[in-house]
């Protein structure tokens, strides 16, 4: 009798755990759109590392230490980048340009805009390698459709000749053009 109520017990414990589990029905668009209301991301991923090839050539390497997922937001999707990242840019099989900051979110395109913006914070600092130059600031705006960078924050700006501060920056996404406002600085200027 003790074993046929221990077999018994035993049944009873696999017939309502297999209940629990198959009563979990939830579909993927319900818990995508709860993640949303509670603004939580529909996934979190540590040590990113991502590389775009143009031609079956890397031409950017992407890495980051944690990234949250917000792509499940209707009005806005983002995604968040909270202890920085680090963009590398390859012209020629060698490192051209270099990105690094403390915290990133990229805001995604939605269906009405179809914009891509990378907000970069802290610390951040743009060089490029063959040209020697890094622009150094706190916050800086990467729109990657139009590859331009921009911000409204002070900056300094090295160049092999001169050294640039300011409040307000554009530029091309090589650092090769830029306009800049409330300069100082020392600059060599070349005569024609």
């Amino acid at each position: 009798m003790t074993k046929y109520l221990k077999h018994i017990i035993k049944s009873i414990a696999v017939v309502c755990t297999s209940a629990m589990l198959f009563s979990c029905g939830n579909d993927i668009q319900e818990v995508r759109d709860f993640l949303a209301d509670k603004n939580l991301p529909v996934g979190v991923a540590e040590n990113v590392f991502n590389v775009h090839t143009d031609s079956g050539r890397v031409d950017l390497r992407f890495t980051a230490p944690l990234l949250h997922d917000y792509s499940n937001r209707k009005e806005h999707p983002y995604s968040e980048f909270p202890e920085g990242v680090r963009i590398v840019s390859i012209d020629k099989n060698k490192d051209s340009l270099v990105i690094v900051g403390n915290y990133a979110i990229s805001y995604a395109g939605t269906r009405k805009t179809n914009i891509s913006i990378l907000e970069i914070r802290g610390k951040v600092q743009i060089e490029n390698i063959n040209e020697r130059k890094k622009l150094i600031t706190e916050q800086l705006y990467w729109d990657q459709r139009t590859k331009y960078y921009f911000t409204e924050e002070p900056f300094t700006l090295y160049t092999e000749t001169d050294t640039i501060y300011g409040v307000g920056f554009d530029t091309s996404e090589d650092l090769s053009q830029f306009t800049s406002s409330n300069n100082r600085g020392n600059l060599e200027l070349k005569e024609n």
